[in-house]
């Protein structure tokens, strides 16, 4: 029986069953180094739109957790046009509310490209 315990702990430890992960470090990313396209996304959101998708403003939930956890409508997503993309395309910045509530003016911003797989913060 003892060795049977053993066992399942030991599986959890290796599935990361049994405890809670933090998320990965972010890195950052200069603004200069962003394509042309987040920078117009970015311009967009400090003048507060329009926005030319419908999503552009939506709650960003964090359910991948890889973002600093807040509470539910700290973070707003917006679509980074990808040229050639038939839709949105997977290139988005997730801007946080910051001390004041206001995305326009936080200086929170991150860039995914591969659809909230990775994120870095946006070094203005």
């Amino acid at each position: 029986m003892k060795r049977l315990v053993i066992t399942f702990c030991a599986l959890l430890v290796l599935t990361g069953a049994a405890f809670a992960r933090d998320p990965a470090p972010i890195g950052d990313i200069a603004l200069a180094a962003l394509p042309g396209e987040a920078h117009a996304t970015l311009a967009l959101i400090k003048a507060g739109g329009p926005f030319p998708y419908a999503r552009d403003g939506s709650v960003f939930g964090n359910r991948e957790n890889l973002l600093p956890a807040r509470h539910r409508g700290y973070y707003s997503e917006y679509t980074v046009q990808t040229p050639g993309a038939g839709d949105r395309g997977a290139r988005r910045i997730v801007a946080g509310a910051g001390t004041l509530g206001d995305v326009r003016s936080s200086g929170e911003y991150y860039y995914t490209d591969d659809h909230y797989n990775t994120f870095r913060r946006i070094r203005e």
